[in-house]
């Protein structure tokens, strides 16, 4: 039973990296810092694109953008270290 929370938890580390990373992205190419016609940055946006979006999508129709400003990525950074924080609170006290 151990491993299932470890694979759990591994699997929230690695959706978190996602969402950073999908954001990170965003501004980059939103500043024009990385270029959209480069086929493997395309690539990459997409997949982290296609990862994070239904989550985020349904957050934007809870919270709007503030001032051009989308928090939905942080209201789902901080849902994830909750669930993953309420996941060993609850269900595995006794295994660590």
């Amino acid at each position: 039973m151990k491993s299932v929370f470890i694979l759990l938890d591994s699997l929230f580390q690695l959706y978190l990296w996602v969402v950073i990373i999908n954001a990170v992205l965003s501004w980059l190419v939103a500043f024009n810092i990385i270029n959209t016609s480069n086929r493997f940055v395309y690539r990459l946006i997409e997949l982290s694109y296609n990862l994070t979006e239904p989550l985020l999508r349904k957050i934007r129709n809870v919270v709007p953008i503030i001032a051009g400003i989308d928090f939905s990525p942080v209201i789902l950074i901080l849902l994830l270290i909750f669930l993953r924080n309420l996941l060993f609170e609850f269900f595995a006290p006794n295994l660590f």
